[in-house]
């Protein structure tokens, strides 16, 4: 079955507030959000955030359960974060001595977003 436009413009919008609670939910946990929607050609990345030396590269996921998120970050979407990655680290020269690291926010309706460091691997080779 094929989103109608509405359905579209509802995730779309689910999204970006999801987006925005975890980047309050990373500030209150001392992260300075560095960039948010960062998008290059053929990827992009939710979230780039700094604490202390450590860049952390986030992919924001809300679904119907927490379970169900942490399961959602698939293949592909990792490749386009690398892609992403890559692109943002060629042209912030200091970021490339720091910490690097994929995170995870997992956000659920009625649950504490869950903030997984280091939730998979980012090829940025």
């Amino acid at each position: 079955m094929a989103l109608t436009r509405e359905d579209r413009r509802r995730s779309l919008w689910a999204g970006h507030g999801a987006e925005w609670a975890a980047t309050i939910y990373l500030r209150a946990k001392g992260y300075r959000i560095l960039a948010r929607r960062y998008l290059v050609k053929g990827g992009e990345i939710d979230i780039i955030a700094r604490r202390g030396e450590t860049i952390a590269f986030v992919e924001v996921k809300l679904r119907a359960s927490i379970e169900s998120a942490q399961i959602a970050i698939g293949a592909d979407k990792r490749r386009r974060m690398a892609r992403a990655a890559r692109a943002y680290l060629s042209g912030n020269e200091a970021a490339m001595r720091m910490a690097l690291r994929a995170d995870a926010v997992y956000l659920a309706p009625w649950r504490w977003p869950l903030h997984v460091e280091n939730a998979f691997e980012l090829d940025l080779d």
